[in-house]
Formats: C-alpha cells, sequence, structure tokens
C-alpha cells in the first residue's frame, strides 16, 4: 500500500509521544489526585520539557493522522495504530524496566497477526 509509510510515522510519532509523556511523568512523580495539588502540580506538569515535547510529538502525529485519514479507510488506518502497542511494551521494557510477561507477549503476537491479515485485506 502506497500509504504504509506516512500511516507507520503517525504510529511511530504517537508511540513515541506516549514515551516521552511517560518519562515526563516519571520525573514528576506518584501525586495525589485531588483539588489542592492541581496547582502545584499542574505547573510542574506544564513546565516540564518531556511533558511538552510529548504535547509537540502529538500534536504532529496528530496533523499526520488527519492527513492519513483523509486518503486510507478508516477500517485499514485505524488497526494500525495497535502497532504502537507493541512498539511501547518493548520500549516500556527496555526504557523503564516495565514487565513484560508471557501474557503480553502473546498479546503482541496476536496484534502482529492481526495487523498482518488487516494488511493483507
Amino acid at each position: 500500500m502506497r500509504y504504509l509509510p506516512i500511516i507507520l510515522l503517525g504510529v511511530v510519532l504517537n508511540a513515541c509521544a506516549q514515551l516521552v509523556l511517560k518519562e515526563g511523568m516519571r520525573r514528576i512523580g506518584y501525586f495525589a489526585f485531588d483539588w489542592g495539588n492541581v496547582g502545584p502540580v499542574g505547573l510542574r506538569i506544564l513546565s516540564n520539557p518531556f511533558v511538552f515535547g510529548g504535547l509537540v510529538i502529538y500534536v504532529i502525529s496528530f496533523v499526520i493522522w488527519l492527513l492519513v485519514l483523509s486518503r486510507v479507510q478508516v477500517s485499514f488506518a485505524y488497526p494500525m495504530l495497535s502497532l504502537g502497542y507493541i512498539m511501547n511494551a518493548l520500549a516500556g521494557y527496555y526504557l523503564f524496566h516495565e514487565a513484560l510477561t508471557p501474557t503480553r507477549v502473546a498479546g503482541i503476537f496476536v496484534i502482529i497477526l492481526g495487523t498482518y491479515l488487516i494488511t493483507r485485506s
């Protein structure tokens, strides 16, 4: 498919945005979700360069995704976003030392198979 590279670019940028946001929130750390924290935590979030960078990457991926949706059937394009789950699971394992259990690995293979079947249709 001729639009596959732009679809994959959108997927990669979306996954990268998630990872950069994760790093930003990792640096901010755990916080209680209550009204008393809206100001102080909100300021820390808004001033965090990783959160800002992640949002910028999200905006770029959103614009690319609009381009994709203007050219490709949504029934083809949208399932391709599931590749981002694979990227984030693997990146989470390597970058953030998150668990990659046998169940998650099996899920990754199911996503790969499903994406493959969709791209062949």
